[in-house]
């Protein structure tokens, strides 16, 4: 199973070029569009959605993500092996949120010419690069063969947090269309009924829920996320409206 994650949208052909090819190379393949509406050139956003979605898929599929500014630069195109799936895209931090929770075991770069199209645009390596590794790769074509293993790949501050005298600090990855704000901070990481949170707008001293009912309406509370992070909520209202909440915003947490 082949799935596709892209900034592309749906009005331009480019997404129906990458099928054509992956059909072309593999018949048999299967392809599942997890979104082609990411933000236009927004690596967090991408990587947030990938992270969310891929892991309900079966081990062995091969997910693909392109928002990638930096096309036909040196910026290396890039598959890692994690312990249930591959991540096909650029180096630019797009995989690696999602490649991290599943554990990575292994990077690569894509530069054997033997698993590309033989005409390389210096535009569109979704169609020419990354399309043709994942239909490859769901051939059962080893990781390995596509290039050199790579150490150091490319890892955003939205993939880490820090710690510093009991505080947690993060940034807000994604504002959902209810106005929830969801953080980079696993749901696991607080132990308390009362936490307090600081943006860069306001500090609040916010209970730790479990569903956005035990919030009365309107008021606003830390929750445990279905996706696994922590996020920011206002009960059937808009956080991110009321406290002029965006994507990339820092967030730091700690226990009262």
């Amino acid at each position: 199973m082949i799935t596709l994650t892209t900034d592309f949208g749906l009005k331009d052909p480019y997404s129906a070029e990458m099928k054509g090819v992956i059909y072309t190379i593999n018949p048999n393949a299967k392809i599942i569009d997890i979104t082609h509406d990411v933000d236009k050139f927004d690596i967090r956003m991408g990587a947030f959605v990938l992270a969310s979605a891929t892991p309900y898929f079966p081990d062995g599929s091969v997910h693909v993500a392109i928002v990638d500014p930096g096309v036909g630069t040196d910026r290396l195109a890039i598959v890692v092996q994690t312990k249930k799936a591959f991540f096909v895209g650029p180096d630019n931090g797009i995989l690696m949120l999602a490649a991290q929770q599943q554990g990575i075991e292994h990077i690569y770069e894509l530069s054997n010419p033997k698993f590309r199209l033989p005409k390389l645009s210096k535009t569109f390596h979704g169609r020419d690069i990354f399309a043709p590794a994942a239909a490859h790769l769901d051939q059962g074509v080893s990781a390995a063969e596509f290039g050199a293993k790579i150490t150091h790949p490319i890892t955003p501050p939205f993939t880490s947090l820090e710690r510093r005298n009991g505080a947690l600090s993060g940034e807000i990855l994604y504002v959902d269309s209810f106005g929830n704000a969801i953080t980079n901070i696993p749901n696991d990481q607080l132990q308390a009924q009362t936490v307090e949170v600081t943006l860069a707008s306001v500090v609040l001293e916010l209970p730790l829920a479990e569903t956005y009912a035990q919030i009365k309406p309107k008021e606003a509370a830390l929750l445990a996320g279905s996706h696994g992070f922590l996020e920011l909520a206002l009960n059937q209202g808009c956080f991110a409206g009321k406290y002029r909440v965006s994507a990339g915003d820092r967030i730091t947490v700690v226990c009262v």
